[in-house]
Parts: C-alpha cells; sequence; structure tokens
C-alpha cells in the first residue's frame, strides 16, 4: 500500500469513527426535547356539531364564551347567533333577520349579550334567549354625534355595568355610556399619536378595569383607564383584528403579523394568520401560528381573516374566521405521548 493509499485509509476510518459518535449520541441525547416546552395545537375537525336545520355560517366575526363555557358565535348568514358546547354540542339559535353587518359580540358579567352591528350603526343588549333589551345608537342612521354611530365595532362592559364602544370604521373614537345607557365621554380621532385611532377594530376590560383596544390598522394595542387616558401602547407585533381576555387576565390576540395596510398601490389584508398571547403588562407569553388558507380550499387546521379568539378552562382556543366561514377548535398539544419517538 503506497503512502497516499494509507493517508486515504487513515481519512475514511476517522469519517466513520466521526459519523458513528453522533449516531451513538443521539440515542441518549436525541435533538428534540422529551419534556416539551413548547405548546402547540391540534385542530379538532368535528367541531362544531352544527345541526342540518342550522344555516351554515358565513363570515364568523364574533365570539364569546359564557360562565357555562358555552361558546357564542356572530356569523353573517340566515341564522346569526349560534351557541355550542365546547364538546361540540349544539344548543341554540336566534337573531333571524336582525342584522346586517355582524361584527363583534360579548358577554357582560350578568350574562346579557351584546353585538356590535356597523351595517346598522347600533351596538345592542339582549338576554341569552334573543329579546332585546337596549340599543345604543340610531338603527340605520350614521353620525358622529351622542345618538348615533358611524360603523361601531365592538364593545367592553365593565363589572359596573359601564359600556365602552369602538365606533369604529368611521368616527374612529371610544365612546363610554353608564349602565343605563346614558352617554358619558368619548376620546379619539383619526391619527397615529397615542390616543388616536386608524381604525379601532376590538375592545376588552380586564379584572382590572383597564381598557385594551385594538387599533387593527396602525397595527398596535393601546391600553387606557376608563377616563380615556392612555397607560401604553403595544406596536410593531401583530396586526389585531380580534382579542379576548382570560380568567388570569391574559390577553390573546389574533390577526396577522405587522405590515403597512396600504403600500404601493395596493392595500394587502390579510399576510399570514397570527395569534399571541400577553400578560397585562405587555409581556408576549406565547406566540402561534396557522397556516393561511386559499378561498374556497380551505383545510382543517388553517385560516383566512381570523376575527375573533376566545380560550376555555382547559386552554382550548375557539376561533372565528371570516373569509373562510368558519369556527374552529383548536386543543393545545404540550406533553409529549409516551413511547413517541
Amino acid at each position: 500500500m503506497t503512502c497516499s493509499q494509507h493517508t486515504i485509509a487513515r481519512a475514511f476510518l476517522f469519517l466513520a469513527v466521526f459519523l458513528a459518535v453522533p449516531s451513538a449520541l443521539a440515542a441518549d441525547h436525541p435533538s428534540y426535547s422529551l419534556e416539551e416546552t413548547i405548546v402547540e395545537y391540534d385542530v379538532d375537525p368535528s367541531w362544531p356539531k352544527r345541526p342540518a336545520d342550522v344555516k351554515p355560517f358565513g363570515w364568523v366575526s364574533g365570539m364569546a364564551i359564557d360562565d357555562k363555557e358555552q361558546i357564542w358565535l356572530f356569523t353573517k348568514g340566515p341564522d346569526p347567533v349560534q351557541v355550542y358546547t365546547t364538546d361540540g354540542k349544539f344548543v341554540r339559535t336566534w337573531g333571524k333577520g336582525q342584522f346586517v353587518e355582524p361584527h363583534h359580540l360579548r358577554i357582560d358579567p350578568s350574562g346579557n349579550i351584546w353585538v356590535a352591528d356597523f351595517g346598522l350603526h347600533v351596538v345592542q343588549k339582549y338576554t341569552p334567549e334573543g329579546k332585546l333589551l337596549l340599543t345604543l345608537g340610531t338603527r340605520g342612521q350614521p353620525g358622529t354625534d351622542r345618538a348615533h354611530f358611524d360603523k361601531p365595532t365592538d364593545m367592553a362592559i365593565t363589572k359596573a355595568g359601564d359600556i365602552f364602544v369602538t365606533d369604529g370604521y368611521g368616527n374612529r373614537r371610544v365612546v363610554h355610556f353608564d349602565k343605563n345607557g346614558r352617554f358619558v365621554r368619548e376620546w379619539g380621532g383619526y391619527g397615529s399619536k397615542p390616543g388616536q385611532f386608524v381604525l379601532p377594530h376590538a375592545i376588552v376590560v380586564d379584572s382590572k378595569g383597564k381598557l385594551y383596544v385594538a387599533d387593527r390598522n396602525s397595527a398596535r394595542i393601546q391600553v387606557f383607564d376608563q377616563a380615556g387616558k392612555v397607560l401604553d401602547q403595544w406596536s410593531n407585533l401583530i396586526m389585531p383584528w380580534g382579542m379576548s381576555v382570560t380568567a388570569k387576565d391574559d390577553l390573546w390576540v389574533c390577526g396577522s403579523s405587522p405590515h403597512w395596510w396600504y403600500r404601493n398601490g395596493k392595500y394587502p389584508e390579510i399576510k399570514d394568520q397570527l395569534f399571541m398571547r400577553f400578560s397585562p403588562a405587555g409581556k408576549v407569553r406565547q406566540v402561534w401560528t396557522i397556516p393561511l388558507a386559499v378561498k374556497g380550499k380551505e383545510k382543517p387546521g388553517d385560516g383566512i381573516g381570523v376575527h375573533c379568539i376566545v380560550q376555555d378552562s382547559k386552554k382550548n382556543l375557539y376561533v372565528g374566521d371570516i373569509y373562510g366561514e368558519r369556527a374552529q377548535k383548536f386543543v393545545p398539544v404540550a406533553k409529549r405521548p409516551k413511547g413517541e419517538k
């Protein structure tokens, strides 16, 4: 054997040993975590179980969970308010023929159902059975004064019964009413400075009474006290379409990653599908995405225009999207099954 042949042989031997070492180590130290530190979500394709005599959803723009852990949906379809249990059982529907452009839906501390209809320019309060109790705004008439809204988007109701409305697509303001529906104050106006809005698209209140406003088209969440004072601003994290507050005051937000709403002569409304969970102080606790669906070719677990999100006591997430016209349940997966490789 020549000198060069010896050199080549030694090189192959070294390479064989080198490649064998990682394989041996991998048996004891795999490249993935045996005890996961990440939470993923699997879609439950069987949820919800809509009866045959209840019409398909249309846009699912509003969603809330009540104290019985029933999931309420507000949809742009013939059966606009639909209610399901967490295991998908149908409970009830109402509101046929009552709404034009359903947007967000909320449940107040007394269990009443609140809806925003930006086509009718009103915010309304109902019993859980669908009896109308209160109307804010003037039905079918847009305006800028105390008695009118211009395409309102959402409402938050405090423990004391105060009502805060994001008025919304037209007026770019927050309007405060007392528990009897009497005007208290308003703040906002079009702009990008703190306290102004480009599009106040959703609003929620936490257990301490702080208000969180999703200023969607400027990719920021603004935090206020109930007098309208700006407490904080979270920017460049998410285009917030929908929000909900958990039992521990964390904030779930759904939307897309930040982008200019208008650029190069186009309006790139949906970039991707993003979900984030924040602490009350604005710390990002969790990030999760789902695939962006293709209209007309949607699959379980993807989405196109995610618009609302809630969490139940088992940390399942329920998501409504408008262009996919679906409500979906996502089950957290935090532990690796025994024996899985």
